[in-house]
């Protein structure tokens, strides 16, 4: 342990941010340098508890105390090897992650926790910088075939893992570019595409094969890719969005957040939209209704299209600054909290049903009319009597979840087990059909980009003993067991 002290001499610290009102012009990422001492101070905050709760806080089971002390003594390289040895992207995590693992941190009990997010970011960019990550081919060909669908975080981090063992790989992509929920669904203020291309292009030189723009059911099919190959790995996350049942959700100017997040991104890349298929903010009154980080990220993408005005709406009352006592640490605290997006400028209100859109003489939204609630308790409110209004909607954006994967394409050539959600029902990874697995949102539900790394790992190995009957690639309960 570097510094035994270390969370008693430092007060964490994380890296500052670009000025809002400058920041909204471009779509870059929004933090400023941060010294190299800094980060080893903050690493140095780390107790090396004798029960580290942050690992079972980070769905990768990350060995978080082993890398806090390389990073304190300087040793990047050390750092580097532990970080990697459970996460094969922590540059994407080290940025997008809302860091339940901080959540967990001991020191959080009543202190702050130590800046773990920030720490494992800045070993993934040191690893490049001291050109650490490098193509690494495997070895040997096992002679074994793997098709993964779908190149998000669950399914790069399932074919890196596939290579890696000696199987050949190769990934169906449905749109131009691989990447998935983080190259379509972040926007570029919270992970800039370069650091994407950077990755895939390492995974590219290592073996994997991508063919982009291949959509099952009109490209080729899944009981083609069944035929051809020796496993395949369903990663098509659960994309069907949730509609809001309400009169006028029919109206023009209401889309879905993906939709619009979507659009944006391509933007940014450069790629040319059809007028017609555009959706801009420009000058708009919008409403995002929902509460999440998919309605913040349409806050910020709002802002950055200079919108008129923009009002993000939860139904539910407003969090408390302070956990519940139903929401004990170690578990991820509930509380209120603020995003960069509310940051740059944005109105949020709680506590308000959606009654009706209200649609102008060209079918166009216009409004929303809303009521106040009054809750009795955390599962049961009444509307608060003469508090109904409208309020002005130029362009609404639906941020309230999601139902199930899109899988039709699928289920239209096999009987897939599905539980009540609508997602893939699976066995230690692998469907009611021998040879096909899911891992990720697909299987899970809509969930984070951590554990969708988790499961594209933990199914690689399931694929791995299923194809040669034994495996080699680790698993997040062995890691536990991992000295370094």
């Amino acid at each position: 342990m570097g510094k035994p002290d270390g969370f008693l001499k430092y007060n964490r610290e994380v890296p500052g941010t670009r000025d809002p009102k400058a920041r909204i012009n471009d779509s870059n990422e929004i933090y400023l340098p941060f010294p190299e001492d800094k980060t080893k101070q903050q690493a140095s905050r780390c107790m090396d508890c004798g029960i580290p709760f942050c690992h079972n806080g980070c769905p990768l089971g990350n060995l978080i105390p082993d890398f806090n002390d390389a990073v304190t003594e300087g040793d990047w390289e050390r750092a580097v090897r532990v970080l990697y040895s459970t996460n094969n992207f922590p540059e994407f995590t080290g940025r997008v992650c809302p860091a339940p693992c901080e959540s967990s941190c001991v020191l959080s009990i009543n202190k702050p926790a130590v800046a773990i997010e920030h720490i494992e970011k800045s070993i993934a960019e040191k690893s490049f910088e001291l050109g650490l990550v490098k193509p690494q081919p495997p070895a040997y060909r096992t002679g074994k075939k793997v098709a993964v669908v779908g190149s998000g975080p669950a399914g790069l981090a399932a074919a890196a893992q596939l290579n890696r063992a000696g199987h050949k790989v190769t990934v169906y992509e449905k749109d131009e570019k691989a990447g998935g929920l983080l190259r379509y669904g972040i926007p570029d203020f919270k992970l800039e595409k370069w650091t994407i291309d950077r990755r895939l292009a390492i995974l590219e030189e290592e073996g994997i094969k991508f063919k982009l723009n291949r959509r099952i059911g009109e490209d080729t099919t899944l009981k083609k890719l069944y035929r051809k190959y020796d496993a395949v790995l369903l990663c098509i996350g659960s994309s069907k969005p949730r509609a809001i049942a309400i009169p006028g959700n029919h109206l023009k100017g209401i889309h879905f957040a993906m939709d619009y997040l979507g659009l944006h991104n391509r933007r940014v890349d450069g790629t040319p939209i059809a007028p017609e298929t555009d959706i801009n903010a420009f000058g708009k009154h919008v409403l995002v209704i929902g509460g999440g980080d998919t309605g913040s990220d349409c806050v910020g993408t709002a802002n950055r299209q200079f919108a008129k005005s923009i009002t993000q709406l939860q139904y539910r009352y407003m969090p408390s600054t302070e956990r519940h006592p139903t929401n004990p640490w170690p578990e991820v605290a509930t509380t209120l909290s603020s995003s960069s997006s509310h940051e740059e400028g944005c109105e949020r209100s709680w506590g308000w049903l959606n009654k009706e859109f209200i649609a102008d003489e060209n079918g166009n939204v216009k409004g929303l009319r809303v009521v106040e609630l009054e809750w009795k308790n955390q599962s049961e409110y009444t509307e608060k009597p003469n508090s109904e209004k409208i309020l002005p909607c130029d362009l609404a954006l639906i941020a309230i979840g999601y139902e199930r994967p899109e899988h039709d394409a699928f289920t239209a050539n096999f009987r897939f087990d599905l539980d009540r959600r609508g997602n893939f029902k699976l066995n230690d990874w692998q469907t009611n059909v021998p040879g096909i697995f899911s891992a990720g949102d697909a299987c899970r539900g809509q969930s984070l980009v951590v554990w969708a790394i988790s499961d594209g790992r933990e199914a690689a190995r399931a694929i791995d003993v299923y194809l040669m009957g034994d495996s080699e690639l680790p698993s997040k309960e062995l890691s536990k067991y991992q000295l370094f």
